[in-house]
């Protein structure tokens, strides 16, 4: 632990998705890191989350790689059928595209071809969200298209103490797991886990409990959602936040029972609301839910369009906790 943690008490979740690597090679031999840059002589990756592994567990263990993810999601569904948990690292997800056979067609699959035998203990980490300037090549959120394939997890933390857990527990699952962190929470800071604290994955978390409108999202609008929640309690409006955590599984007794509790539902998520994760959650509270809820659901998410790389357009691509505080006005009204 370093001296200025020491001091904070906090961490920030490059530091939790680190902490929970270190953990899990400390713990089991057989998890090896592979990606572009990974290694400490090449940097410790681009947003610096294996930075200082290579140094403490070997090259052998820490693999830079060529820059070809076909090739590394290729490598690593092999290693997990030969007995490894190797996590590979694709710098930004949109370049996820060019290993989605190996995801789709060899990771997801092999555990029901082989009748349940061959399980692929595989975790994909990568980095992806707008706000950074980065243009529309290296910021969707395509959490949707993954969790449309039945034999892959998707995972998206909100918190440093969410990334370390849920990452920690993706390692050690015996399914692939993609597991999404958003590049504008890296340097966000929070309290720390316990050490070895693992959270469970498919199982959402009550972030904040309330009883006029369950608000349900994930990732990075659960900061933002919360502070607003904070802030309609002192007008009188109990909104309940529901973090998924896990988008596939997902979590549905705990969405739906939120729901029957406050029978309104305001969706939040910052990827294009076109068949999206917000469109499968209202589906299922439609389904479940039908007679019993007192406003329509309603789903607060980005434009549907390319993410721009000018900033001001990039701003009004982006989902707005305006419109979010609006969704729960309209929905207690």
């Amino acid at each position: 632990m370093t001296e200025r943690r020491k001091r904070s008490g906090k961490i920030s979740f490059q530091q939790g998705c680190t902490m929970a690597l270190d953990e899990a090679m400390a713990a089991d031999e057989s998890v090896f890191l592979l990606g572009e840059d990974v290694a400490d002589r090449e940097g410790g990756g681009t947003f610096k989350v294996t930075a200082g592994l290579a140094g403490k567990y070997g090259t052998d263990r820490v693999r830079s790689t060529p820059i070809s993810e076909q090739a590394i999601v290729g490598t690593a569904v092999g290693a997990a059928v030969a007995g490894m948990r190797p996590v590979a690292e694709i710098m930004l997800m949109n370049f996820i595209t060019l290993g989605l056979d190996q995801l789709v067609n060899h990771a997801a699959k092999l555990r029901f071809m082989s009748g349940g035998v061959t399980g692929v203990p595989l975790t994909v980490r990568t980095a992806t969200g707008a706000g950074g300037g980065t243009g529309g090549q290296h910021s969707d959120m395509l959490e949707a298209w993954l969790a449309h394939v039945p034999g892959l997890k998707v995972v998206v933390p909100s918190s440093p103490a969410e990334a370390k857990g849920l990452l920690l527990s993706c390692v050690f699952d015996d399914d692939p797991c993609v597991f999404v962190e958003h590049t504008q929470l890296y340097w966000t800071k929070g309290a720390p886990p316990a050490e070895g604290l693992r959270i469970p994955l498919g199982k959402a978390h009550i972030a904040r409990p309330g009883s006029d409108v369950s608000v349900i999202t994930y990732g990075r609008p659960v900061g933002e959602v919360l502070e607003l929640a904070g802030k309609l309690a002192g007008e009188g409006i109990e909104a309940e936040v529901v973090d998924l955590r896990t988008i596939s599984p997902l979590d549905e007794r705990t969405v739906l029972e939120s729901v029957a509790k406050t029978r309104r539902a305001v969706i939040v998520h910052e990827a294009v609301g076109q068949f999206g994760v917000g469109a499968e959650v209202s589906a299922r509270i439609s389904e479940e839910l039908h007679g019993q809820l007192a406003s329509p659901v309603v789903r607060v998410t980005s434009a549907n369009t390319p993410v721009p790389f000018s900033r001001p357009l990039e701003q009004e691509y982006l989902y707005k906790i305006s419109d979010v505080e609006s969704a729960i006005r309209k929905s207690v009204a």
